[in-house]
């Protein structure tokens, strides 16, 4: 490869892909640059810079010929590249990051820069309301559309999600949160899903991936997608997109817009909240008292409607 890159990575962008993939990520990172700078010459773009953000990429800002910038993407790990591009593709024209480009033999992808600028624009107001709207917008158009091959929610809980939890109740020293951790746990055989509400879930709903428009709409970016029923998004957006408020309004918001009663998402507000809080102790991350807040408030009987 010849084409002129920007160089190395920000480190932001190198500490996050070694936390998140370990060592074997070193090799790639150092080719990064070098896919960011084929891609970009193989679709006459000029690059511009990088935009430290994301746990699974290397992301940069590109400028095509008749000045439109864009997001160029590269992904380190080829199947995450292959399932956000399938579900962009199925979310095309929705309120999600058009698909510009791609380079299946690089893992890159062209993508449109939402609001104009890395980090999209100023959000307007009534942010609960919207967000769950453009939620609800996708899953319409993962049910409408053909289905792409993703993984699958029941695939995720049975094989990944409930496994984990079970090892980590086996060597964490849970101290005084083991009985609300263990009282938790005991919805886990019972998560259900209704195959009547199955769509291509965003399943990474951390308000780091929601980012607005030029007219301050939300866009819901780097999914990490699979096929389930539609109650996970609304539980990981209840859960996960703030941790420090609103958690029992996004749950009612959730249950008013997706017509999913709330006692059908409780139960898996829960399992989330209790596989977050195992990891977050496991890893001795900071924001272990707050999920563990929002794992006590879900299991308070006043929250959800009952149990």
């Amino acid at each position: 490869m010849t084409a002129q890159t920007l160089g190395e990575v920000p480190p932001g962008c190198r500490r996050r892909l070694l936390d998140h993939y370990g060592p074997s990520a070193e090799p790639w990172l150092r080719a990064a640059p070098f896919l960011l700078a084929e891609a970009a010459e193989r679709w006459k773009l000029s690059l511009e810079c990088y935009h430290d953000a994301g746990h699974a990429s290397a992301v940069a800002v590109a400028t095509a010929l008749d000045g439109t910038s864009v997001i160029l993407k590269a992904w380190f790990e080829p199947l995450r590249y292959r399932h956000e591009i399938a579900a962009l593709t199925v979310w095309a024209g929705g309120p999600t990051a058009e698909v510009i480009e791609t380079a299946d033999d690089l893992s890159v992808a062209a993508l449109e820069l939402v609001g104009g600028r890395p980090g999209g624009a100023a959000p307007l107001g009534c942010e609960r309301q919207m967000v769950a709207a453009a939620i609800h917008e996708l899953h319409s158009l993962g049910r409408r559309r053909p289905r792409p091959e993703l993984p699958t929610l029941a695939h995720f809980c049975q094989e990944v999600v409930v496994p984990r939890i079970r090892q980590r109740l086996q060597s964490l020293d849970l101290g005084s949160r083991r009985t609300l951790v263990s009282t938790a746990c005991e919805g886990l055989p019972i998560l259900r899903e209704d195959p009547t509400r199955t769509t291509v879930l965003h399943a990474d709903l951390y308000r780091a991936n929601v980012i607005s428009d030029g007219g301050g709409h939300p866009r819901l970016i780097d999914p990490h997608p699979m096929v389930g029923d539609a109650l996970f998004d609304w539980a990981f957006w209840t859960v996960y997109y703030d941790l420090e408020r609103e958690v029992a309004d996004r749950l009612a918001t959730a249950a008013r817009i997706s017509r999913i009663p709330v006692p059908e998402i409780m139960p898996w507000c829960r399992a989330l909240a209790v596989d977050g809080l195992l990891y977050y102790l496991e890893i001795d991350d900071p924001g272990l008292p707050k999920i563990a807040k929002v794992l006590s408030s879900l299991m308070a009987s006043d929250l959800g409607g009952g149990r």
